[in-house]
């Protein structure tokens, strides 16, 4: 009798996770495509010459060790 009931604890354990890992996969599918999209595109003109205009002796020489996208990075 116990048998039994733990085979159909496992069944039903096996089948919520069909079906809640897919949900849960593209629900963190989703979140990383928010938390990525940022990262992908890289500074505007905008963002340049705004660095440009405020930056400090410190933060032009970062731009030639770093490189322009590292740097307004640590600049914002």
């Amino acid at each position: 009798m116990a048998g039994a009931s733990l085979r159909h604890t496992d069944t039903a354990m096996a089948g919520l996770l069909v079906v809640f890992f897919p949900l849960f996969l593209l629900g963190f599918l989703l979140f990383m495509e928010r938390v990525e999209e940022p990262l992908r595109r890289g500074p505007t003109e905008t963002d340049v010459a705004e660095f440009l205009d405020r930056a400090e002796p410190q933060d032009v020489q970062n731009v030639f060790r770093y490189g322009v996208r590292r740097s307004l990075e640590r600049w914002r």
